[in-house]
């Protein structure tokens, strides 16, 4: 059992899963572990169990199997609260994955672009400001 979390790439990571030096639920518990003891309040939901029982049934031959990740919280996961970093949306749950509808849509038609995007920032966003400053 290891106490923390991988600190090379996924692709060492996958590499040491399959050769046996690691494996995907002691990465996972390690990772949760290393999400409670944190002070960041960078993740906000976890869900372990299915987290767990994904870690579980990791097939490490695959591309990334077995690697625990998390979703941007603006992106729509099914059944996982959804605020997109708003307070007036908090309770808000989706019940589909943003992912899956653009490949169920992407089945139905050549049209679908799926490209980068860029966050609009308030005027004084601590970024805004210390580009003025420069």
């Amino acid at each position: 059992m290891t106490d923390t979390p991988w600190q090379g790439d996924v692709v060492g990571l996958v590499e040491a899963f399959r050769a046996g030096e690691r494996s995907p639920l002691e990465e996972l518990e390690a990772t949760l572990t290393a999400v409670d003891a944190s002070e960041l309040n960078a993740v906000c939901h976890v869900d372990a169990e299915a987290a767990t029982e994904a870690a579980r049934r990791a097939d490490v031959s695959l591309p990334y199997g077995g690697v625990p990740l998390a979703v941007k919280e603006l992106l729509a996961t099914a059944g996982w609260p959804a605020p997109q970093a708003a307070v007036a949306l908090r309770g808000q749950v989706f019940d589909h994955d943003v992912l899956t509808l653009l490949a169920l849509a992407g089945m139905r038609t050549a049209r679908i672009e799926l490209g980068t995007s860029v966050v609009p920032l308030p005027p004084r966003h601590p970024t805004v400001l210390a580009q003025q400053a420069l």
